[in-house]
């Protein structure tokens, strides 16, 4: 097999540099994609700072990967060469587990990134247990697709493991790359969906994508004003805020739901969520089954990141521009 040739970081925080290995024989159960897209998610930037100190370097990132199955290997079922196909977070799991057996992979304690301990998606092509490469509807672009794979997994799951239906009242906290995602997929399940934001300026667009509420978080008689109105709120911001205001924000049996990480630890009073029978919790992407499902709502209700697509060879640029908060929503690497 040829070498594959993509961008790596050599050193935590350091600037990508072009890198090329030897991925050997493809294994019988993997697939090998040619990338055509690659999303650049926030996780990228921690792996390549090292924040999480999991990061072996030089290492490749990426994982919102896009592209065509160039090589299948002889164990491979239901994937041919030539066909669209996704790759998320996970690559692999270890297929035996409790939670392998229910179909919910992502639980796996043997979870495989895609570009944790091995090369991801800043290159022309990447490998991956065949189980976890998802096929791309034909309705979907693949720019706008890429995204969906981490982002919108990322919200989607927590949506359907709440039960959210028309007759849910959901909040979005943060209206970026997962927030303008989860407020596309809540609209379309049905539901009255009400956006918070620390931007005034982003009220318009939140209403595009389907908000019927706006909250500007910056004024407290507002959120004061929301209490006890929401099924789930689902968090997708990095920042620290008075969470016990979003607590009191649910109606009883509501949950709280985070999907961002925060920097600091969250402090709550217990007597809000004894009371109201309230919850507090987290929710990480999807599993296979969970990710062909989400792609296929997007498809037909019209779900799609908003993106800026730049060249491969650009990766620096659109990671600095991503680190500075000036994509609208998700910068897409495109080969």
């Amino acid at each position: 097999m040829a070498q594959i040739q993509g961008l790596a970081a050599h050193a935590a925080g350091a600037e990508l540099l072009k890198f090329h290995y030897e991925p050997g024989e493809l294994a019988p159960q993997d697939v090998e994609i040619a990338i055509t897209h690659c999303g650049i998610c926030h996780s990228d930037l921690h792996l390549i700072a090292n924040d999480w100190g999991v990061s072996q370097f030089p290492f490749i990132p990426g994982h919102e990967i896009v592209g065509a199955v160039s090589a299948a290997g002889s164990l491979v079922k239901g994937l041919g060469v030539g066909d669209r196909v996704g790759l998320g977070w996970q690559s692999n799991s270890c297929g035996v587990c409790e939670w392998c057996m229910q179909g919910r992979e992502n639980l796996c304690a043997q979870i495989e990134a895609t570009c944790v301990g091995r090369h991801g998606g800043y290159a022309d092509r990447v490998r991956a247990n065949a189980r976890f490469v998802v096929p791309i509807p034909e309705a979907l672009e693949s720019e706008n697709a890429a995204p969906l794979l981490c982002a919108g997994i990322t919200v989607y799951s927590p949506l359907r493991d709440y039960g959210v239906s028309a007759a849910s009242r959901v909040g979005v906290i943060g209206i970026g790359g997962l927030g303008h995602i989860a407020i596309q997929f809540a609209r379309a399940f049905g539901a009255e969906v009400t956006a918070f934001s620390t931007s005034a300026e982003k009220e318009e667009e939140a209403r595009k994508l389907g908000a019927s509420h706006f909250v500007n978080t910056r004024e407290t008689r507002a959120l004061k004003d929301v209490a006890g109105q929401f099924d789930l709120i689902i968090s997708t911001a990095n920042a620290d805020q008075d969470w016990s205001v979003y607590v009191q924000a649910l109606r009883p049996t509501g949950t709280l739901v985070f999907v961002g990480v925060l920097p600091k630890p969250v402090s709550l009073g217990v007597f809000p969520l004894i009371s109201g029978q309230r919850a507090v919790a987290g929710s990480p992407i999807g599993s296979p089954a969970r990710i062909r499902e989400m792609l296929d709502v997007a498809a037909r209700h019209g779900v799609k990141a908003q993106t800026e697509a730049v060249p491969m060879a650009k990766a620096n640029e659109a990671i600095e521009k991503v680190k500075k908060n000036k994509v609208r929503y998700r910068a897409v690497l495109a080969n």
